[in-house]
């Protein structure tokens, strides 16, 4: 994609590219009416000509940004032109739950109230219909506060595609996809369950489950191989946190969680009975 900076699309005048994917890239934008930064998610060419694409753009980008919900990056416009398909989001200048694992672990208590905030957001999404399918650390964004925000619902899930086993195209990323992405079957909420389990599981033992060299390779062991036992990585995980996490990421989805918010309230559970175990023994 050669560089935008310097036009206008509709009422956004664009500067400088602030991130770039395979089939997409971000810039900072200035809305002219309101003199606000924002941030504009540009599609390549390539895929804004594709005509089924666009369709499922024009129908989803719609559904998305009718979500309003504190731990979900809004989608404030979109729309075509020159060939380019297009989001708006607020510009955000913060990090990602990925930047912050880089620096190091985090304490199940912070990942417990990041990944509350992230369920909350996941469940409201789902009651309304939409999944995302590509959760994961870097579509966590943080916050000053520390608090959690959902990114990339919609059009995102629709330009991170890979292969599956079956030679469709699948919308995630290998290293959190749940065994019907990568198969190339239907899909509904509980594949975002997946991820979350698989984040819990990054959380808790500061690795991901599987080790592999090629995105194929992560494909074959969501599929094929068991899920590992966080306390094997780390001893300390409490059984309860395991347990959940294996739930989450059961390869059949019929043996999940009945929702991302049961989920979330066995996992609170579990996390507040090892904050204060006498109290609950009483």
């Amino acid at each position: 994609m050669s560089s935008l900076t310097g036009r206008i699309f509709g009422d956004y005048l664009i500067f400088e590219s602030v991130g770039r994917g395979g089939m997409a890239t971000v810039y900072r934008a200035r809305d002219r009416r309101t003199n606000q930064d924002v941030a504009i998610k540009f599609i390549s060419p390539a895929l804004s000509e594709n005509e089924q694409f666009i369709r499922r753009f024009r129908r989803e980008v719609k559904v998305v940004a009718r979500l309003d919900h504190p731990n979900i990056v809004p989608v404030l416009d979109y729309g075509e032109q020159d060939g380019y398909a297009y989001q708006v989001m607020p510009f955000l200048n913060v990090g990602s739950l990925s930047d912050r694992l880089d620096k190091g672990p985090i304490s199940l208590e912070v990942g417990g109230r990041l990944l509350d905030q992230v369920a909350t957001a996941l469940a409201y999404a789902h009651q309304h219909g939409v999944i995302h399918r590509d959760v994961k650390p870097s579509n966590i964004l943080l916050d000053p506060e520390g608090n959690a925000l959902l990114a990339d619902f919609g059009m995102a899930r629709r330009v991170e595609a890979t292969e599956s086993l079956t030679g469709s195209a699948v919308i995630g990323t290998p290293a959190y996809m749940a065994p019907e992405q990568v198969q190339g079957g239907p899909v509904d909420a509980r594949c975002d369950q997946y991820a979350l389990g698989v984040i819990l599981f990054q959380l808790a033992t500061g690795s991901l489950p599987y080790a592999a060299k090629t995105p194929m390779g992560y494909l074959l062991k969501h599929v094929n191989e068991p899920f590992p036992a966080a306390s094997q990585r780390n001893p300390q995980v409490p059984l309860t946190i395991e347990h959940v996490i294996l739930k989450a990421t059961a390869k059949d989805p019929r043996e999940r969680f009945e929702s991302v918010s049961d989920m979330n309230r066995t996992l609170q559970a579990s996390l507040a009975y090892i904050q204060d175990p006498i109290s609950n023994e009483e």
